[in-house]
């Protein structure tokens, strides 16, 4: 992939960053169902359909765990050093100033 995020080496570091990753994960993801549900519905148990399920849930999980980093866990991160840094630049009161 072309973007910086995916250049890193690091899961934890790409994970939430790559709107291309996501979107591909998006597709893959929805062609996989509609596959799995036009092809395989009506034989479940066969090899072909049990690893269509698998990489269904495999894509939807990878996409699920972009999508918390993205929209959850580096907006929390974001606002957590915007806090620290103005608490940074609060005035420190000493307990007689009060």
């Amino acid at each position: 992939m072309s973007c910086r995020s995916c250049q890193e080496h690091w899961f934890w570091k790409k994970i939430g960053r790559c709107q291309r990753c996501m979107d591909q994960l998006t597709v893959l993801s929805v062609l996989c169902w509609i596959v799995w549900w036009f092809v395989f519905q009506d034989d479940p148990h066969s090899i072909e359909s049990i690893a269509l399920i698998f990489a269904g849930f495999a894509f939807n999980g990878l996409l699920f765990l972009h999508l918390w980093m993205r929209f959850v866990i580096l907006p929390w991160q974001r606002r957590q050093k915007k806090m620290n840094k103005q608490e940074g630049r609060k005035p420190t009161y000493r307990s007689n100033d009060k």
